[in-house]
């Protein structure tokens, strides 16, 4: 299925012919957004590799510039069209061909084709395993939009290659795509699609993979992971991956509070390969707010379910997701949510002032209604810096509570001080003096933390 329109290039160069079969092209990707972008990202890549192409961190000398899209923030369409200016001399310079990815493609479609005539070719999140054919059809200068849905029971998730995370510590691995939520904030149905959950047997066989290569973390990952039905629920699915040979953590995300069952509550408590940090997104504080979220949870109902996996993994890092200046957001729905911070003391949160987003519940509401008014760009965004300096300082207060334990991290590389960069298990960055050992990506090992900062710690190496 797809939406195919092809439209001729007046004014613009000519793509060069294509090079012969076996040359080597380059490909430039530009990531906008979340680990599911990245981890697309990712499989692009691989997909072009057996066409001998390889990645290139300088669009300069890209054969193919690739912008992988994220359209759940404002701005998101003036981002793309920014960078895309910045791209188009390396087309004229090179003949380079440009594609644009993801969410904001599949909401923009061909008109993003009108607008901008030297990209080549648009295609949406289900095409990413087709990627090579694309281009092969951009070579022969056909400039097209293929952004249609598949049909859930013809999807074939893009699998990983192993081997291109050798040396990695850690990897994402796709558990699902797609949301089945309609909250009025969210573009994701719209640009990701229905929910289709991957087969379990094809999830754990890519995580043995990955861990036969000396991956030690994987990370599930999908809009809303703890919906998944892939022949069995997610609890089973993080007790499954945990068992793999080799893996020594799992985490996973993003989650919806709805979703939270007894069963991942006892996962956290019983299986400790799965990390102590759970993002857990809660929105607003406020109950009339949550209601015009779509979300259907209150305030305490959140709260309990955070109390409870707290009961179950004692110190576990719970972060969260807000938004302020939701349509019709009063200073006392405001007051809620910094209430709600201050009880659940978050490890941290992800914060944004509300933006409507194209077709949305909240964007075809706004302004229609008292409870649907506008809450003006200054006061959101000053509601925005108390909410996050409130955030800060009790990160800050968070960390520096570690200062003299022992912890085991992860190691993830070298760091620029000449010591090595690790992970907690709750997630925290730890920059790590290594005291001239060599210690290679995927290492456990143990350390002191000796300080801490505003959104780091620093450890010692034990004994």
């Amino acid at each position: 299925m797809s939406d195919l329109v092809p439209l001729r290039r007046p004014g613009v160069p000519a793509a060069p012919e294509a090079p012969p079969a076996g040359a080597a092209r380059k490909v430039y990707v530009h990531t906008f957004g979340c680990q599911m972008n990245e981890s697309d990202s990712d499989r692009m890549v691989e997909a072009l590799s057996g066409r001998a192409w390889s990645r290139t961190p300088h669009p300069e000398d890209a054969d193919l510039i690739l912008l992988n899209t994220c359209s759940v923030r404002e701005k998101a369409e003036q981002k793309l069209l920014s960078a895309l200016g910045r791209y188009r001399e390396h087309k004229a310079r090179r003949g380079a061909l440009i594609a644009v990815g993801g969410c904001v493609a599949q909401q923009e479609k061909e008109r993003l084709l009108k607008r901008v005539p030297y990209v080549d070719f648009v295609f949406g999140p289900d095409h990413v395993g087709r990627l090579p054919e694309l281009v092969d059809r951009a070579d022969l200068r056909e400039r097209f939009s293929e952004t249609g849905w598949m049909d859930s029971e013809e999807y074939v998730f893009p699998r990983a290659d192993a081997e291109a995370a050798r040396g990695r510590a850690s990897a994402f691995v796709t558990a699902m795509k797609g949301c089945d939520n309609v909250c009025s904030f969210c573009i994701v149905p719209r640009t990701r699609g229905r929910e289709v959950s991957r087969p379990f047997p094809e999830v754990v066989a890519e995580v043995a993979a990955l861990s036969a290569v000396g991956v030690r973390e994987v990370t599930l990952i999908g809009q809303n992971v703890n919906s998944y039905r892939g022949g069995c629920d997610f609890a089973s699915l993080l007790r499954r991956v945990a068992a793999v040979p080799g893996v020594e953590r799992v985490r996973f995300t993003t989650s919806h509070p709805h979703d939270l069952s007894d069963e991942l509550v006892a996962a956290f408590r019983d299986e400790p390969k799965v990390m102590p940090h759970f993002h857990l997104p809660v929105q607003s504080g406020s109950d009339a707010v949550l209601r015009r979220m779509r979300r259907d949870y209150g305030v305490e109902a959140y709260l309990e379910r955070h109390r409870r996996v707290s009961a179950a993994r004692p110190g576990i890092a719970v972060t969260t997701d807000f938004i302020v200046g939701f349509p019709g957001e009063t200073d006392e729905d405001f007051e809620a949510s910094l209430r709600l911070l201050r009880t659940a003391r978050f490890e941290n949160s992800f914060s944004f002032v509300f933006s409507p987003r194209p077709h949305t519940g909240a964007a075809l509401h706004l302004g229609t209604a008292p409870e649907w008014a506008e809450v003006p760009r200054e006061v959101a965004v000053e509601r925005l810096e108390r909410l996050q300096a409130l955030q800060r300082e009790i990160a800050v207060e968070t960390l520096a509570a570690q200062v003299g334990r022992e912890v085991e991290l992860l190691v993830e590389g070298p760091s620029d001080d000449g010591g090595h960069l690790g992970r907690s298990p709750e997630n925290r960055v730890v920059h790590l003096e290594s005291h001239g050992r060599d210690l290679p990506p995927g290492s456990l090992v143990r350390a002191r933390v000796v300080r801490s900062g505003h959104s780091s710690l620093g450890a010692e190496l034990g004994s």
